[in-house]
């Protein structure tokens, strides 16, 4: 399937662009140390760039040391420290709420946190989503629908009710849990994010509210790269898309803000620092 694609002026290189998304994706775990990486011309294909642009990107992952390229053999990832598992204990049982808008990378950042702590990692789309195709479809909708009154009054906030019940059952076994939505709305209501805080506090645990920045140009990249079916809507007409995203949102609560445009540092050192403050006193193993 052929990808909708829009005119958005390209403050940074495209080649940039995806080397981030390549390095995000390999601190994640998405991409395995070892692994073969697919040919520049069916990357090309996958980004919807040029072959130029993939070797580039290629470039600049192999001065950083994370793809390595030998003469006549496929790229490969190089990732040992991957094999390295560690666990944080944190004085405090935590729980930590990542937002951020389409495209950010926060999922991403979660998988990170996840893989440097061994918290329990609960993505909403990962619990709910095949429970909420199924109930759009029975009510004769689309299964990406996104935009409905029925999904948005109905089905929304039953995800999130369904999503704060994992994170209170992981709490009560005395696990430091990673969250990941969008938490468009949720994030600007600060009764809400008030309440989550008693939530955890009954709970004996901390919460800490993240936001994702990312450049709308560098979520362009990411969202049409993915190809979800939820996305079309929003690749359609991008430019339209963006005019309801206020790039420079912030909750209106103390938290913490990771950088996940190109001109920012890159996003595991980042995720690693939040992790020094989270652990307190804990041990790092």
């Amino acid at each position: 399937m052929s990808r909708p694609r829009s005119s958005v002026a390209r403050s940074e290189p495209l080649a940039q662009q995806i080397a981030r998304n390549i390095e995000n994706d390999i601190s994640a775990g998405r991409l395995r140390h070892g692994q073969r990486l697919r040919s520049s011309r069916d990357l090309a294909q996958e980004w919807d760039v040029s072959v130029f642009t993939i070797n580039e990107a290629m470039d600049i992952l192999g001065k950083k040391g994370l793809v390595e390229s030998k003469p006549r053999a496929a790229r490969t990832v190089n990732a040992p420290d991957q094999e390295v598992r560690s666990e944080v204990r944190p004085t405090t049982t935590q729980v930590v709420m990542i937002g951020g808008y389409a495209g950010s990378g926060k999922t991403e950042l979660g998988r990170i946190l996840a893989r440097e702590t061994s918290w329990s990692m609960l993505d909403k789309d990962t619990l709910t989503r095949f429970v909420v195709e199924a109930a759009l479809e029975m009510q004769g909708l689309s299964r990406n629908d996104r935009e409905s009154d029925l999904y948005l009054n109905k089905i929304r906030p039953a995800e999130y009710s369904s999503l704060l019940e994992a994170v209170t059952e992981n709490v009560q076994c005395g696990n430091s849990v990673i969250v990941t939505a969008p938490f468009i709305r949720e994030f600007t209501d600060e009764t809400w994010i008030r309440q989550r805080e008693l939530m955890c506090r009954n709970l004996g645990a901390e919460l800490t509210i993240v936001w994702v920045f990312c450049d709308a140009e560098t979520m362009h990249t990411y969202v049409q790269h993915r190809n979800a079916p939820r996305d079309a809507t929003k690749l359609e007409d991008w430019n339209k898309y963006m005019e309801g995203v206020d790039v420079d949102f912030r909750p209106p609560v103390p938290h913490v803000v990771i950088d996940n445009s190109v001109a920012g540092e890159v996003m595991i050192e980042q995720a690693r620092r939040l992790i020094v403050q989270l652990a307190g006193d804990g041990k790092a193993n």
